[in-house]
């Protein structure tokens, strides 16, 4: 086949693809974020795919684990979401008995979130396959290398603007 130019154009069979140039969009942070996050997501999914618990689930769930007591706001505040997600998060990991809801005891409208023994042993399982999962990742680096990455990384959300969320008073 020719071209209007009358040079040869490749002939492609149907799996084969000719590669995309990126032009102005190699220049931006936020499209090379999401191609890493693709990648990483991707990785996460096929490893983690047998415990079916999301990258946000198993955010919640450690954080639950490191922080007994918190609350659905303290967690949606902390990982920039909002109420409506974490609740869906929240009411997820309780029918897989993975946490548990129970009334405060100094304020009686606050609930505060623990992990159950199911939750443990969920978390003891996933933490070993995410450890293989960031391996396959972190290796690429250095220890200063990573240590430098997260550094950037906290730099572009630590200065985000984060929502304020308050608790209900009914």
């Amino acid at each position: 086949m020719s071209c209007d130019n009358g040079t040869a154009k490749p002939t492609l069979t149907a799996d084969q693809v000719l590669p995309v140039q990126y032009g102005e969009l190699n220049d931006i942070l936020g499209f090379h974020l999401r191609l890493a996050n693709v990648a990483l997501f991707q990785d996460y999914q096929a490893t983690m795919g047998d415990l079916s618990l999301t990258p946000k689930q198993f955010a919640v769930l450690e954080l639950i684990l490191i922080n007994p007591g918190t609350s659905q706001i303290g967690l949606a505040q902390s990982l920039r979401m909002d109420k409506a997600t974490m609740m869906a998060i929240i009411n997820k990991l309780e029918a897989r008995n993975a946490i548990e809801r129970r009334q405060s005891k100094i304020d009686r409208r606050r609930q505060e979130l623990f992990v159950t023994e199911d939750g443990q042993k969920l978390v003891d399982t996933a933490r070993q396959l995410r450890s293989e999962h960031e391996a396959r990742f972190t290796t690429r680096f250095s220890a200063d290398e990573l240590k430098m990455l997260f550094g950037f990384l906290n730099r572009i959300y630590a200065g985000a603007k984060i929502p304020a969320y308050e608790e209900d008073e009914a």
